[in-house]
């Protein structure tokens, strides 16, 4: 069991036959009257997010998630199949379970699937990746003193703002988390 006021995001509990996880929390201790906390929960099976207060002594069952490493090897329009990387099974996902992580992921990279009760809700990408720079403007000269960035569309798909001197072909570190850039690898 968890009490509401041992919050954290990323935590998952059970509550109203579903199980939600915590994407953002707040406690609150106002003047007068009691403390509550205030949190904003995504359902792990429907993707639906609300935003609720809780008492800080109100308990959940916490809820049992696992977690995989298995490989990404394609997209066929619909589907995304990943493989399980010790009994080779294939698992095909649809585009909401991958939405947030597959914009950093390759073909034949690795990924994490996250489960409950075996069935797979969540696709996390690795934490840093490097990805290839596939189309951005060319940078002006003498204007990167001021710290400026551009937008650069990377060959998963995703666009993240760079450095002016960032080109076409480079091979740029990210962090999956933020979206933002790293260094040039």
């Amino acid at each position: 069991m968890i009490s509401a006021g041992d919050f954290r995001k990323g935590i998952t509990f059970e509550m109203d036959g579903d199980v939600y996880q915590i994407i953002d929390f707040q406690h609150v201790k106002p003047g007068k009257g009691a403390a509550f906390v205030r949190a904003k929960i995504k359902s792990v099976m429907t993707g639906t997010t609300k935003d609720l207060t809780f008492n800080p002594n109100d308990r959940y069952p916490r809820a049992r998630i696992e977690t995989k490493e298995m490989q990404y090897l394609y997209n066929d329009g619909e589907l995304y199949y990943f493989m399980d990387n010790e009994t080779y099974e294939q698992l095909p996902l649809e585009k909401q379970q991958v939405e947030e992580a597959i914009v950093y992921i390759k073909e034949n990279d690795n990924a994490i699937i996250r489960f409950y009760e075996g069935k797979p809700f969540e696709v996390v990408a690795p934490n840093f990746v490097e990805l290839t720079v596939s189309h951005t403007e060319p940078g002006v000269k003498g204007d990167t003193a001021t710290g400026a960035t551009k937008p650069a569309t990377l060959e998963t798909g995703a666009v993240v703002n760079v450095p002016l001197f960032v080109n076409v072909g480079d091979k740029i570190k990210i962090d999956t988390r933020t979206g933002e850039y790293l260094s040039r690898v």
